[in-house]
């Protein structure tokens, strides 16, 4: 299993960067967590859209859906000029297919993402937990069949059963939207501290910050974390890759 950061920031794209969107590739399966601003664009750098398996939504905000409309069309016409010859599935948290404005179900099929219902693309098999964040979200459990596991956060508040959820991940993909002298002033998101200490009771293998703010020193989220965490630790980068 390996992971390729598309976009990393959040609310916005940096210049010429990307909000939340990371592939993953797993046993000739390519699973897109995420579709916010500029992924459809840097996505293609790494995956034609002709070869993309499924999209997984964690929520509807922007930074985390917005390129996923651009991308049905896309869907489209690859498959009306014959260089795609199957259907996109898109799998989402928090809202019906029938509430989204989504077009075209011949081309995108659109499913909601259940609680306690796992989900098999190929040979990853997916599951879910509900996060703390202002509208529905989940976290996301890949786990491959040579028991590889990734866990990518969405967005989200600090709550004990993403420890659990997260227990033994080889990668943990986890947001860090705040620096520790915010934490208590903003809700739905993390600070970099607590990103650490969750790693570090979950016992992850690997932890890798994302989805950053627009200000300060992102370097000093990694020095937060890793006052709570010992193991390894990355600041996520558009292309970075993350072999399980």
């Amino acid at each position: 299993m390996k992971a390729t950061v598309i976009g990393c920031w959040g609310a916005y794209p940096e210049k010429n960067e990307a909000t939340s969107g990371y592939l993953v590739e797993c046993g000739g399966s390519k699973i897109l967590l995420d579709c916010g601003s500029g992924v459809l664009s840097r996505l293609q750098n790494h995956c034609s859209l002709e070869e993309l398996d499924a999209v997984i939504i964690t929520h509807t905000h922007a930074d985390h859906i917005a390129d996923v409309y651009s991308l049905e069309f896309a869907i489209l016409i690859l498959t009306q000029i014959g260089k795609r010859t199957k259907p996109l599935d898109v799998y989402v948290y928090g809202a019906e297919p029938d509430s989204l404005p989504f077009c075209f179900p011949q081309y995108v099929c659109v499913h909601p993402i259940r609680l306690g219902v796992p989900l098999v693309i190929g040979t990853v098999t997916l599951t879910f937990s509900e996060n703390v964040h202002d509208v529905p979200c989940c976290a996301v459990r890949l786990s491959s069949e040579d028991g590889k596991t990734l866990v990518y956060s969405g967005d989200t508040g600090y709550y004990q059963s993403l420890i659990d959820f997260t227990r033994n991940a080889d990668v943990l993909l986890i947001e860090s939207s705040f620096y520790d002298w915010q934490k208590g002033k903003m809700g739905g998101h993390l600070t970099a501290g607590e990103a650490g200490e969750i790693a570090a009771l979950a016992g992850v293998r690997q932890l890798v910050l994302t989805h950053f703010p627009h200000y300060g020193d992102l370097q000093q989220l990694a020095e937060e974390a890793a006052r709570q965490y010992d193991g390894q630790i990355h600041l996520a980068y558009g292309d970075m890759k993350i072999t399980m």
